[in-house]
């Protein structure tokens, strides 16, 4: 209506611009938002132009009434200019604002006058407009006014007037029916007219309606309620009406101000932080200076509903008022201070021309005014502390809260909360508050992927909840999929004026130039986390710079820290924040530079990778390189950055893992390859065999797509390890025999060796021995013409297995005396606790059993060092031997046992069957065949489980013996049948071994 008279607004699109204008009268409305108010997300072509001539005929109409001007045009849309009072709604603010400072003030008659005019205002005239952006203002609308009507009718009852609103509110509770405060009003004012049945009759209907809506029982305040009419306890009684309000002593106006924004309708979760916030601003704690609570977290995870929700519930700590500003720390530019201190003082009631111009002097005037109040001063978003501090008052009867991006642990005393993201229920919860209940109920698979994809943020949450709310003909699972598509995600997480990308934009561009570059370039990689090293590879920047930009961007709230045990920080990306910062990559920086950053990280991570194998294994133990590019830190850098090496390695796991998945992606297949075979240096000590065999096939798939013959061939070589360690040795075989001969088609004799060596491994399980020793000498032979010490001296202890195997201590002590000795030189360290391993066998086959023990002990001490459970496994059987031919039966059962346990856990068939070999022999010696049998018969399966001829032969032998020990003949037979049947197919030194067991353990 304009000047009483009722205007035809023409068409339903005019219709829904000119409400839109309305709404948001006195600020612009973009044309983009004017085409959503019409067309939704889908608009036409020619939108912009239907905008254009809604607009025109509505100047034209509103010209016709004399006001030509009232829709005037600016650069980014249009403004509809009028006073607020023209306009219902802001009639209805304004009204409703004084009616609460009447409230406040005691002046209840005054109050519900206002209330009442602003109530009248409400007649809907917005309703029947189709459009999603008006229907969602009236829908706010709406609660706002039965909101103030709550609020009316509890200032009545105050009043003594409950006999006139029992009509109204019935009407009310049939037209809300699950608003429990009104059912609660209702209940008094009967009760209070006389009417205690009825009442009760209420809170029955209430409590069945409840159950059967929600699933939920009423309130605790209803229930207490409910317990206090039924004892008709005193409590309910009309209050006495209020006295008048006392006139204010001093010279100037001081009014009560209330600042806060109106509390969060659908605030969910947080009950435990809203607590503690209380709590820390409440408590008595604070005798001598203003307590100030810090509440940070990154955007758009709801630091401040949070406050205001806190505030609200602890206003009534704080009767002289609350004030509340926007410091907008994000933007550009922040506000002022001296700003806001202009804004307090003039609600703290100094009029304007005795507010002082300088920020030390307002600051001075507001402690003042502040010194013998109870106020609570709440500060959102603030971006420093020097925009905190002149605004905290000087006594600790006031208290502050802030909130902000940044941890602000320059505010002295300060206390600090973060806010993290939401749990799974939480982020269920609400949704189901926005978008509805059962819809979520309905499809709990979309709405647990919805949440996933929203990263439990609150912001993300509650715009994809708007939009549900806003779209009911859509399904849940219809917004997963347009979520799904990362490119696309920032763009769907916007609803009105919320906005995922505009939220951390305004971050983003608060940070400086090395930070922003930092944050975009981290999403470049697919890792899970990332170190300081990484930083400052992507960047090409030294350590300490580089981690000190990724603490500006844990500061700013856009990536998190964490760290391992080990004290070494971590960085994470939350999930929305990676898809911005790629957003941010792909806008600002080229394919070609992108990939040139990659190769940087990839190139560094491989010569971190190869500097820590260096350093557990005392120099390049496995000389199988590609000629990737390497970016190593300076020398002091390295040894900073990987301190123990596997220590390192086992930090970096997660991001040794996706760089080689992402290397073979990005066709950066040498680095893959390469990456792959160091990192076997973790997987193989920590037994991480999925990783060892995920990882290689990736790598042996991008060498065959790209011809990379030496890259196959080293995978392959690889894995055959790897099948080897899981004693799978047919596998092992075939990809050692594949290996070496693409080595040697290549002409590279040092791979070609290493497979050669591992192939001699497998003849010796296979009883081939004398294969086994031209194998091992001739990879030897090469391994000391390319100067590999530490490969030398491994071969040189697998020649002395093997002569030990053939029953030749002397021999075996002779080459490995000599590993020891390379092994040493080298600083093989790995190597050398495996010789002096043999050593010990050596002593025992020898009959020097002092000496077996001292080595072992050594070789023991070493593996424990290193944390290789494998090594002390065999450490222990051998130790076990030792004390069980010296007599000490005891102390051989306790090592036994452990080397069984370390075996098992580690996956190692083989030193498991060696442990259960030593149960075996320690129970003939205690004179126990049946437990003899028992353990050799353990020993016997795993040996045909992963096949191992050799192994088989010596249980079968022993096997033998202890059935012959039992008197049971036939088994006795049986078992040396088969040991000779195993040992025929191997060199026949072999078989007369068996027969020379036999005997001596016979005797």
């Amino acid at each position: 209506m304009i000047e009483g008279k009722r205007l035809d607004l023409g068409s339903p699109r005019q219709q829904a611009v000119l409400a839109v204008l309305l709404l948001e009268a006195g600020r612009v409305v973009s044309v983009r938002r004017l085409m959503e108010a019409i067309y939704g997300d889908d608009p036409p072509a020619t939108s912009r132009a239907q905008i254009q001539i809604c607009i025109s005929a509505l100047r034209r109409l509103f010209a016709s009434y004399g006001h030509p001007h009232i829709i005037t045009t600016e650069s980014q849309g249009y403004i509809f200019r009028c006073d607020d009072d023209q306009i219902d709604a802001q009639r209805f603010r304004r009204l409703t604002a004084e009616a609460r400072r009447a409230r406040d003030a005691g002046q209840l008659d005054d109050a519900v006058r206002g209330y009442r005019e602003a109530l009248a205002l409400c007649t809907g005239p917005l309703e029947g407009i189709e459009s999603r952006l008006v229907r969602s203002a009236v829908t706010r609308f709406t609660e706002r006014q039965i909101t103030i009507n709550e609020e009316c009718i509890e200032l009545e009852l105050e009043l003594g007037r409950h006999r006139e609103l029992v009509a109204e509110i019935t009407e009310l509770v049939e037209r809300h029916p699950l608003r429990e405060r009104l059912r609660g009003q209702l209940m008094t004012a009967l009760y209070r007219s006389g009417r205690q049945a009825e009442a009760l009759q209420v809170y029955q209907h209430t409590r069945e309606t409840m159950i059967e809506e929600l699933g939920l029982e009423p309130n605790e305040e209803l229930r207490q309620l409910h317990q206090a009419i039924l004892t008709s306890h005193e409590s309910l009684n009309a209050p006495a009406p209020p006295p008048p309000p006392r006139e204010s002593p001093s010279a100037a106006p001081q009014g009560t101000p209330r600042l806060l924004p109106s509390d969060i309708a659908d605030f969910t979760g947080r009950r435990r932080q809203v607590e503690t916030i209380g709590r820390l601003l409440t408590s008595d704690r604070c005798q001598l200076a203003v307590p100030v609570a810090v509440i940070y977290g990154k955007p758009g995870v709801g630091k401040t509903a949070i406050a205001v929700h806190t505030s609200h519930a602890i206003a009534d700590r704080f009767p002289d008022g609350q004030l509340f500003a926007d410091l907008h720390g994000a933007a550009s530019p922040t506000v002022h201070p001296k700003q806001v201190l202009e804004r307090f003082l003039r609600a703290l009631g100094l009029p304007g021309t005795e507010i002082p111009d300088g920020l030390e002097e307002r600051a001075e005037v507001y402690r003042t005014m502040l010194s013998n109040r109870r106020m609570l001063i709440v500060l959102d978003d603030a971006g420093s502390e020097s925009q905190v501090l002149p605004l905290v008052p000087g006594y600790p009867d006031c208290a502050v809260m802030v909130t902000s991006r940044s941890r602000l642990v320059g505010l002295p005393g300060a206390m600090s909360v973060e806010i993290e993201t939401f749990e799974s229920q939480q982020s269920i919860n609400l949704l189901k508050r926005i978008a509805g209940s059962d819809r979520i109920q309905d499809d709990p698979e979309p709405a647990a992927a919805l949440a996933q994809l929203c990263g439990h943020l609150p912001l993300a949450l509650r715009i994809a909840g708007a939009r549900l709310a806003a779209r009911p003909n859509w399904t849940i699972g219809h917004l997963v999929e347009r979520l799904a598509d990362e490119a696309r995600r920032l763009d769907e997480l916007r609803y009105g004026e919320m906005g995922i990308r505009a939220s951390l934009a305004l971050t983003y561009e608060s940070m400086s130039e090395p930070a922003r570059r930092l944050l975009r370039r981290l999403a470049i990689l697919d890792f899970t986390h990332y170190s300081g090293w990484i930083a400052a590879a992507l960047l090409d920047a030294p350590l300490t710079e580089a981690q000190d930009l990724l603490d500006d961007l844990s500061d700013a709230q856009l990536i998190e820290m964490s760290g391992p045990d080990d004290g070494h920080a971590h960085y994470h990306l939350h999930e929305l924040t990676r898809v911005f910062a790629r957003e941010r990559v792909v806008a600002e920086e080229s394919p070609v530079e992108r990939k040139d950053e990659l190769t940087r990280v990839l190139s560094a991570l491989l010569a971190l990778t190869q500097q820590a194998h260096s350093l557990e294994y005392g120099g390049d133990y496995v000389k199988v390189r590609s000629a990737a590019p390497s970016w190593p830190a300076p020398p002091e850098q390295m040894e900073t950055i990987i301190g123990l090496p596997m220590q390192w390695f086992e930090r970096e796991r997660a991001t040794l893992v996706a760089a080689i998945r992402q290397a073979a992606r990005a066709g950066l297949v040498e680095l893959c390859w390469d990456l792959a075979i160091t990192s076997v240096t973790l997987f193989e000590a920590r037994i991480y065999y999925d990783d060892w065999r995920q990882t290689h096939e990736v790598a042996l798939e991008a060498a065959r797509q790209a011809g990379d013959v030496r890259g196959q061939a080293t995978m392959l070589y690889s894995l055959g390890s790897l099948h080897s360690a899981e004693q799978r040795f047919d596998d092992a075989r075939r990809d050692f025999e594949a290996a070496a001969e693409m080595f040697r088609a290549e002409g590279y004799d040092q791979g070609e060796a290493l497979a050669i060596r591992d192939l001699a491994f497998l003849d010796r399980m296979y009883g081939r021995l004398t294969a086994a020793e031209n194998g091992y000498r001739h990879a030897l032979k090469i391994f000391r013409a390319n100067g590999d010490l530490a490969a030398a001296a491994f071969v040189l202890h697998s020649l002395a297995r093997t002569r030990l195997e053939l029953r030749d201590p002397a021999e075996a002590r002779r080459l490995l005396d000599e590993s020891l000795r390379l092994s040493r030189t080298a600083g093989s360290k790995r190597v050398e606790a495996q010789v002096l391993c043999w050593l010990g066998d050596a002593y025992i086959q020898a009959g020097d059993l002092s000496r077996a023990v001292d080595v072992l002990q050594s070789s023991l001490t070493m593996v424990r060092s290193m944390d290789d459970a494998i090594g002390e496994a065999y450490a222990l059987h051998q130790l076990a031997l030792a004390r069980l031919r010296r007599g000490e039966f005891s102390e051989a059962a306790t090592a036994l046992d452990r080397c069984i346990d370390l075996a098992g856990s580690a996956r190692s068939r083989l030193a498991e069957v060696k442990g259960f070999t030593g149960l075996g022999e320690l129970a003939s010696a205690r004179g126990e065949p049946d437990k003899a049998i028992h353990h050799l018969d353990q020993a016997l399966a795993l040996c045909r489980k992963i096949h191992a001829p050799l192994y088989e032969v010596r249980v079968l032998t022993q096997l033998s013996v202890a059935h012959a020990a039992t008197g049971d003949r036939t088994a006795a037979e049986q078992a040396l049948a088969e040991a000779l049947s195993l040992a025929a197919q191997m060199d026949p030194v072999v078989v007369e071994q068996v027969c020379a067991d036999l005997g001596r353990r016979a005797t």
